[in-house]
């Protein structure tokens, strides 16, 4: 498969984990232009994993190395932002998650060098500027390319799950969206974005790639912004619907939930109707943003709607064998709770309440950043 290569060996259950995060002024906390020169002055020995450049100059991302185990992502992800917080304090530059900046104006951002940042911008104009939001991503290693497939289908089906729980994005343009997350919404103009069509195994996927590539429509895995997607050149699943915590502490959790819903999915392996659940994945995904754990979600099986609250409770539950054969069970615990006080976009909304402005709503999240990084390395 031209531009694809082969399905990469990997560890299953491995974990890996991305996280955009918003560089603001301490002056005013809006967004400001500072990737490339905080990048260009950085210096990082690369034992926690990789900091780099995203589309625009107010995001940076880091990475994770391949993990086995959740403390051993919480060391990364504590090493990565310590490094990258000592480099944007030089720089007068403040630190924070969140899925969207509450009131930068997008007009303003400005596209990072890159052949692969210029060729997006080129293909999808001003859109590129308003994917300036902030996504968490989630790598689970895979034993094999079927396994790869058959895993990226069966996760898509909780996907709602995995926006309410990760839900950090109430404000857009300096007010309130009404939505928990509002991040997806940018990520939902782009063509290629969505669920993952109906596929068989590994082989159709290489054949339904190949007539994307045929069309015209994709040249590289990337160009692909489905919620749950194969990354071949990893080994991986990808799990991309999540905005960016606040925290460390809540990006662990998040990721000790895909890890341990994998788990799970791969041992008991049950019965997948793709083509009944296409149908609702949209509307399920909205609910999910719109709503959060509010959300009514359709269950096309059984003809019914069902409260999100209520299958949240139920899928940490049945997860709870699995989630302690991972040493996962703590997290899961931690997102227990968030399913009847509220996580996140809850968080913001009271500040902003608290504050009565965004600017502090920034400061406060930056401070929070910072403060659990030794809470997520010594575990819960």
């Amino acid at each position: 498969m031209s531009g694809f290569g082969e399905f990469a060996r990997s560890q299953p259950l491995s974990l890996g984990v991305e996280l955009e995060l918003q560089l603001v002024s301490l002056r005013n906390f809006d967004l400001t232009r500072g990737a490339t020169d905080l990048l260009a002055s950085l210096v990082d020995d690369g034992r926690c994993g990789d900091i780099k450049l995203e589309i625009t100059e107010s995001m940076i991302e880091i990475s994770t190395l391949p993990r086995d185990s959740i403390r051993d992502i919480a060391s990364d992800l504590g090493g990565l932002i310590d490094v990258l917080q000592r480099h944007c304090r030089n720089n007068n530059i403040g630190l924070a998650g969140g899925g969207t900046h509450p009131f930068h104006h997008w007009p303003e951002r400005r596209i990072c060098p890159g052949e692969r940042f210029d060729g997006i911008y080129h293909r999808y104009g001003y859109l590129a500027k308003q994917f300036t939001v902030f996504g968490q991503h989630v790598h689970i290693g895979c034993a094999s390319p079927n396994d790869a497939i058959w895993l990226t289908q069966a996760l898509g089906v909780h996907v709602p799950l995995f926006i309410a729980f990760s839900a950090s994005s109430p404000f857009v343009d300096g007010v309130d969206s009404f939505f928990q997350s509002a991040r997806l919404n940018a990520v939902s103009a782009f063509p290629l974005s969505g669920q993952c069509p109906p596929l068989e195994d590994w082989r159709d996927f290489i054949e339904h790639i190949s007539f994307l590539q045929r069309c015209g429509i994709v040249s590289s895995i990337k160009d692909l912004y489905w919620d749950v997607r194969p990354k071949p050149e990893f080994g991986t699943v990808e799990i991309r619907v999540c905005d960016t915590p606040l925290d460390i502490v809540q990006a662990c959790a998040l990721t000790a939930l895909a890890q341990s819903l994998a788990r799970y999915l791969l041992r008991t392996r049950p019965a997948l109707n793709t083509a009944l659940q296409a149908h609702v994945a949209r509307y399920n995904k909205f609910q999910a943003c719109r709503y959060g754990f509010d959300a009514m979600i359709s269950d096309p099986l059984a003809g019914c709607q069902r409260p999100l609250k209520l299958i949240a409770a139920e899928m940490l539950n049945t997860l709870a064998e699995d989630a302690a054969a991972l040493e996962c069970l703590p997290w899961l615990k931690h997102l227990e709770r968030q399913v009847e006080q509220g996580g996140d976009a809850q968080w913001l909304r009271a500040c902003r309440e608290k504050s009565g402005n965004l600017n502090d709503v920034v400061r406060l999240a930056t401070e929070r950043l910072y403060s659990t990084r030794s809470i997520a390395e010594e575990g819960l």
